[in-house]
């Protein structure tokens, strides 16, 4: 998007990417991010062609920038309610995020977009306004329209809710997979060792599947190691008929921050996001198999 120089729309070149690091964090969504912050260039100009006076421009960016992706948020509910099967978040990968989006990468994850589909969309502004990009609730009040201690509540209600208190350190997110387990968990894909790879995951693992109804997916999330095994096998035998010689492509990606698998197979690649206990166990599967939401990871 090219803009003539002005005031107003040096300061949304400048701001960008980190006003797509807030919209992405709240929608889950980077094609809807990026129209968001589209959105507010073009109001920005419109702002200033009426002559308005603005006394500083990032803070007004962010402002309506917060603003118009909550509404955002709202107006996709409904198509989320009738999507087809689970819906997870877009995956991105990390190189094609703004610099800005990324510096910090709290709340970037695709384990925490998806758990904040459960935050109204008031607290899912204001904990990633706290979180990643270190805003008072203060600052945070003047965007929602609402008092400091409304904020302050909001925050922790919303930490709570995503198992990020850091007043409770058993429930703060678990640290990835180091490079090494999972050049080790590519190399028994690979190898057709699907029975290695599946004794890794924890008792009360968890699957979520979203194909969009666009290929093949489970409809409702899977609960328990046993039922996950028995998904699996079930897709190793379809990539072995599909493809005997080579039933699958393996490669570790860099998407959302943190390494991600990108498992070809069944004429069809799906994305899987790994997450992982404090053992180092995979406690958590989430695939993204639905082309439309992989243009930008791979």
């Amino acid at each position: 998007m090219t803009l003539a120089a002005t005031p107003a729309t040096r300061a949304w070149e400048a701001e960008r990417g980190r006003l797509i690091g807030i919209a992405y964090r709240m929608l889950g969504d980077f094609g809807h991010a990026e129209d968001v912050v589209s959105e507010v260039a073009i109001e920005a100009l419109n702002e200033e062609r009426a002559g308005e006076r603005v006394r500083s421009w990032p803070a007004w960016l962010t402002t309506v920038c917060v603003r118009r992706t909550i509404d955002r948020v709202r107006s996709l509910a409904a198509s989320r309610e009738e999507y087809t099967g689970h819906w997870l978040p877009e995956p991105v990968a990390t190189s094609r995020l703004p610099e800005d989006a990324v510096a910090d990468r709290e709340l970037l994850s695709i384990a925490l977009l998806h758990l904040a589909e459960q935050l109204a969309p008031d607290a899912r502004a204001a904990v990633v306004l706290h979180r990643a990009f270190g805003m008072s609730a203060v600052e945070i009040g003047e965007i929602l329209e609402r008092s400091p201690a409304a904020v302050r509540q909001l925050i922790s209600r919303g930490e709570r809710r995503l198992r990020i208190s850091p007043d409770d350190a058993d429930a703060a997110e678990a640290p990835p997979a180091d490079p090494a387990a999972l050049a080790n968990l590519v190399t028994a894909i690979e190898g057709g060792d699907i029975s290695a790879v599946l004794d890794l995951l924890t008792d009360d693992a968890i699957l979520w599947s979203d194909g969009g109804g666009r290929v093949r997916a489970a409809l409702n999330p899977i609960f328990g190691a046993d039922k996950v095994r028995r998904f699996f096998l079930g897709v190793t035998e379809k990539a072995i008929a599909h493809d005997p010689e080579h039933p699958f492509s393996v490669a570790i990606l860099d998407a959302n921050g943190e390494p991600a698998i990108a498992l070809t197979h069944s004429g069809r690649t799906d994305v899987l996001a790994l997450e992982f206990d404090a053992e180092g166990r995979i406690r958590g599967i989430r695939q993204v198999c639905n082309p439309d939401k992989l243009r930008f990871v791979l």
